[in-house]
């Protein structure tokens, strides 16, 4: 398949996470429906965790194996472990201290760091889903490339569905931006679109990518990036769950958002990806 028709894919996949955007702009979501959305979305993330590790996984396990049975030696193993990782903790660690440096330069109130706490964890959310689905592009792009259009094709429509959870996972927090007043301050439709762009984007840009060559260690990296960015973000929004103290709301959240998330990978695991 050649590269304008592989990229046409890749926006597909990557422009579904527009469908959960409008959630945002709610007016006056009531107070129980606000901890379910959130936990929803933590449901959701959960689910990428363990999608994205899984996947990271594979190529340590592969090497393992090989070591095991002598066709193999270390270097694969240390090789990929390495950057198993330097990639979590790179993903985890720059956002605690990317989120700590917003909190003392909250005090000149411009820029990212005037924003609510709210919408910085939007923010923080898109980015981890973003890194995620940089590794969605790069196989999209590598089964066009190789001709295997039916796999490609199975890959946008499951990507598709998972990105459109996904975008109701970057809005979730929103439902929880009060002002002083108390009232609920919506978020533009810019901000939504810029949300939106930064989380579904690198789909497109991963097909583009993985339509020029293949690499296992790319995705590794990418996809351990997005594990740790988003395990920081789920502390931060069980931290909003606890305060809530809605343990029933919590657990209808959580599961929701994990059979959503299971329910979507079941079609790009019909592909055989």
């Amino acid at each position: 398949m050649d590269l304008g028709k592989t990229l046409i894919l890749g926006a597909i996949a990557g422009v579904t996470i527009l469908i959960g955007m409008p959630l945002g702009r709610m007016r006056r979501p009531a107070v129980s429906l606000k901890i379910f959305l959130n936990a929803v979305a933590v449901g959701i993330l959960l689910f990428l965790v363990w999608d994205v590790l899984s996947h990271a996984w594979e190529p340590i396990d592969t090497a393992l194996s090989a070591l095991h049975d002598k066709t193999g030696g270390y270097g694969p193993v240390f090789g990929y472990g390495s950057l198993f990782t330097a990639g979590l903790a790179v993903g985890l660690l720059s956002l605690v201290a990317y989120d700590h440096y917003l909190g003392r330069a909250k005090k000149s109130g411009t820029g990212i760091a005037s924003w609510s706490p709210a919408r910085r964890l939007s923010l923080l959310i898109a980015v981890g889903i973003g890194l995620h689905n940089f590794a969605e592009g790069l196989a999209i792009g590598q089964s066009a490339a190789s001709n295997e259009v039916a796999l490609a094709t199975l890959l946008v429509v499951g990507f598709a569905l998972h990105n459109a959870t996904e975008g109701f996972g970057i809005v979730a927090p929103l439902a929880t931006d009060i002002d002083e007043s108390g009232e609920v301050r919506r978020p533009s439709w810019a901000f939504l679109l810029t949300m939106a762009l930064i989380g579904g984007g690198p789909t497109f840009v991963g097909t583009a990518v993985g339509h020029s060559f293949t690499s296992e260690a790319v995705s590794v990296v990418f996809l351990t990036l997005a594990a740790g960015s988003i395990i920081y973000v789920i502390c931060q929004l069980l931290g909003v769950a606890a305060r809530a103290a809605r343990g029933n709301l919590l657990a209808y959240g959580l599961l929701l958002g994990l059979i959503a998330g299971f329910a979507t990978d079941a079609v790009v695991t019909a592909a055989g990806a």
